[in-house]
């Protein structure tokens, strides 16, 4: 239970980085890239500590499908970005594949 712990960590903390990436404007704003550097070792640690405790390509794959989905989310709402159709489809199949990583993963 630990490592999923670790994971939410990583998980939050990585859409928190990716997001100050955007603020930074290319790292010409002094307090937000700083920010996001430390968004960035909070969420690499903590995966880093996740894997730890359970297989590196259920952990990944639950890191990269959320941390997706959850940017996507706010970069539409925070950042007024659009998405179209196909971008829906293709999360919906990066959810798709996760859970197959999940449910039928031999790293379980």
């Amino acid at each position: 239970m630990i490592g999923y712990l670790y994971l939410f960590v990583a998980i939050i903390s990585e859409v928190i980085a990716t997001n100050l990436l955007k603020a930074t404007d290319g790292f010409s704003k002094l307090i937000p890239s700083v920010e996001c550097l430390i968004a960035y070792v909070v969420c690499f640690y903590s995966l880093s500590k996740a894997i730890k405790y359970m297989p590196l390509n259920v952990a990944y794959a639950l890191w990269g499908a959320v941390g997706i989905i959850l940017i996507t989310v706010f970069s539409v709402v925070y950042w007024k970005e659009q998405i179209n159709t196909p971008t829906i489809i293709g999360l919906g199949f990066i959810v798709i594949g996760t859970v197959l990583v999940n449910v039928f993963g031999t790293g379980h």
